[in-house]
């Protein structure tokens, strides 16, 4: 999969995902968001549905992590060190991540409902591994893209190798996380 602006460059940190025509497994990965120098690491996640995020605070000052986001509403108040609970993402969609102390740390954590799923590197460039025959919509995501989602129909062989690209167009960049 290659992912790439409306001018052509390689976009990174495209969300991809097949999502088959049937019902997905459940196969939750570990997944955890950092805070480290202010700055929230790595800046886009993404996660099946159901999925447990731990939010470790690697530096020296408390961080309080919130979103507003439709997707996952959740609030971890100032802390150091790593909370005790992880959070549940249970819905699918685009979740914006903030820090009420330090205004300028922003992640985003996209929630698939599907197993089969990558990132672009800074090439634009992203393989799903072990995606069994079958029927699927190929899915990409952007935090900058202009609209929710991208999609390509595609079908699979149990020996097929496939490759998709996708034209993302961007729009502006947001300051800061969803407002309160």
């Amino acid at each position: 999969m290659t992912a790439r602006d409306t001018l052509g460059n390689p976009l990174e940190d495209v969300v991809v995902w097949a999502m088959p025509k049937a019902a997905a497994p459940l196969r939750t990965r570990p997944a955890a968001v950092e805070q480290r120098n202010k700055t929230f690491i790595p800046l886009v996640s993404v996660v099946q549905t159901g999925t447990l995020v731990h939010f470790p605070n690697r530096d020296e000052i408390r961080h309080h992590v919130y979103s507003f986001s439709p997707a996952k509403r959740f609030e971890i108040k100032l802390y150091a060190g790593t909370p005790v609970d992880p959070i549940a993402f249970d819905k699918p969609g685009e979740v914006v991540l903030g820090c009420n102390i330090h205004d300028h740390m922003i992640a985003y954590i996209y929630v698939v409902d599907s197993p089969w799923f990558a990132k672009t590197d800074k090439d634009g460039n992203a393989r799903i591994d072990g995606l069994p025959a079958g029927d699927y919509d190929l899915n990409g995501w952007h935090y900058a893209q202009d609209k929710s989602s991208a999609s390509i129909p595609v079908g699979l062989r149990a020996d097929d190798a496939r490759s998709a690209a996708f034209s993302i167009g961007r729009r502006p960049m947001r300051p800061g996380p969803v407002a309160k």
